[in-house]
C-alpha cells in the first residue's frame, strides 16, 4: 500500500507508519499543486492512500471516484506531537481502506 502525506501533515509523521510505504508531497515534488492534480499524480505514480489535514477536499473533489482512500487526521494542530498518538488508529483503518472511502480520524 503506497501512502502520500499531504503538504500540511509534518513529514516526520512518516515513521509513525513504519508498516506501509508512505513518501510525502514534499519528497515528491508535487508541492503548491492545486487539490485536482494533486491526485491525478497520486494516481498515476501508484499511491492508494492519501493522509491530509485538509477537511475541505471532499467538497473541493471527487475522492470517489479518485482512485484512492482518503484518511483526514483531526487534531489541535498539525504538529508532530499532536498528530502522533493518531497514528495507531490510522494504521488499524488503512489496513480495511476501501477506495474511493473518506475516513476521519481522531482520538
Amino acid at each position: 500500500m503506497r501512502v502520500l502525506l499531504d503538504e500540511c501533515v509534518p513529514r516526520r509523521f512518516k515513521l509513525e507508519l513504519p508498516e506501509f510505504d508512505v513518501s510525502t508531497v514534499r519528497d515528491e515534488g508535487w508541492t503548491s499543486q492545486r487539490n485536482g492534480d494533486l491526485l491525478r499524480e497520486m494516481v498515476a505514480a501508484g499511491f492508494t492512500v492519501f493522509v491530509t489535514m485538509d477537511r475541505n477536499l471532499m467538497h473541493q473533489q471527487n475522492v470517489s471516484a479518485g482512485g484512492i482512500a482518503v484518511f483526514v487526521l483531526r487534531a489541535r494542530t498539525n504538529r508532530l506531537q499532536d498528530l502522533a498518538p493518531l497514528a495507531p488508529k490510522l494504521r488499524s483503518v488503512m489496513l480495511s481502506a476501501r477506495i474511493g472511502e473518506v475516513v476521519y480520524v481522531a482520538l
